[in-house]
């Protein structure tokens, strides 16, 4: 299931022309928060919002899941979404660069999903 989750979300950010898209897997280190994080970014606080409201409208659609939390949607510099076992961030483009998000997570199997037009 979470696989379809994770493909479901990518295909929703690629929608959207989400930049720079990667899946890191967490399942095996102990504390981690959930399984999967997925991480994107974006040029403007229009698109990272745009980006969150088509991944809860895509999952919804295709999976029928909703999402269990939402945070940041406010300012749409960094919008994290719980979907209890997959934790999707998007970013603007600063915010991402500025976090290193990817880095404190380094020893993390990585799946890199490369925009095709």
């Amino acid at each position: 299931m979470e696989e379809k989750l994770i493909e479901t979300i990518v295909e929703a950010i690629q929608d959207k022309k989400g930049k720079n898209i990667v899946s890191l897997d967490l399942s095996g280190f102990d504390g981690a928060i959930c399984s999967n994080f997925v991480v994107c970014n974006a040029d403007s606080t229009t698109q990272v919002a745009a980006i969150a409201d088509g991944i809860e409208e895509k999952v919804f659609e295709k999976l029928g899941e909703s999402v269990w939390r939402v945070e940041g949607k406010q300012s749409g510099l960094w919008i994290a979404m719980d979907y209890v076992d997959v934790v999707v961030h998007i970013f603007l483009t600063e915010l991402r660069e500025y976090y290193k998000l990817e880095e404190l997570w380094a020893d993390a199997p990585m799946k890199r999903y490369d925009y095709e037009v």
